[in-house]
């Protein structure tokens, strides 16, 4: 399979196995992880995730000697997620694209915030994991944006770095209804849009 632009920038941060039964074990055991901590907080128990996943104790252990270990592999399976979404939206019209992608960018927002949360209490913001992590998700923005701005839909003087505060602004209203967070994407984003000079 080629590489894709969001394998170069997510390069050394999964640690998954390249064996193929081994590799499906530890997808199972990320998805079973990803439940058990939306449902039950940072402190779900490893033997539980382990039995949702499947597995038995020792080959939870084999993959993720710690909880650190998981926690990690469960934010980076995001990340990896979420970089992809924007390289799958490559035949899409520019602004579509971008569109498309900051409203999953904010549901990733939503669902990561926990998990980044329980990983700080082991490593700082200014870990490999957190900047490698950062600089996936900043270049997949940028490159969306840079897909609209040479197509004439976005102005020159806006980096990812600018819309990323704004995204996590609405991520964070809480309880707010889908129709709601559109809304303010949609306020967000008009913000953005390249209007010519007057005169």
């Amino acid at each position: 399979m080629p590489a894709t632009d969001a394998d170069s920038r997510l390069t050394g941060l999964s640690q998954r196995p390249k064996r193929a039964d081994a590799a499906r074990n530890y997808d199972k055991l990320v998805a079973a992880a990803r439940e058990a901590f939306a449902q039950d907080g940072e402190g779900a128990r490893l033997d539980d995730i382990a039995k949702r996943a499947g597995v038995g104790p020792g080959t939870l252990y084999r993959n993720f000697p710690t909880r650190q270990h998981l926690l990690e592999a469960v934010y980076v399976d995001e990340v990896e997620a979420i970089a992809r979404a924007a390289d799958a939206l490559a035949d899409h019209e520019p602004w579509d694209a971008l569109r498309r992608w900051t409203r999953q960018f904010v549901d990733y927002v939503t669902t990561k915030r926990a998990i980044g949360s329980a990983l700080l209490t082991y490593i700082d913001r200014d870990s490999e994991v957190f900047r490698s992590c950062r600089g996936a998700v900043f270049g997949a923005g940028d490159a969306l944006l840079e897909r609209a701005r040479a197509a004439g839909e976005v102005r020159d003087d806006v980096a990812f770095a600018d819309l990323a505060p704004l995204l996590g602004g609405i991520a964070a209203m809480q309880g707010a209804d889908p129709a709601t967070i559109d809304r303010s994407l949609d306020l967000v984003l008009d913000g953005l849009r390249y209007r010519p000079p007057a005169g």
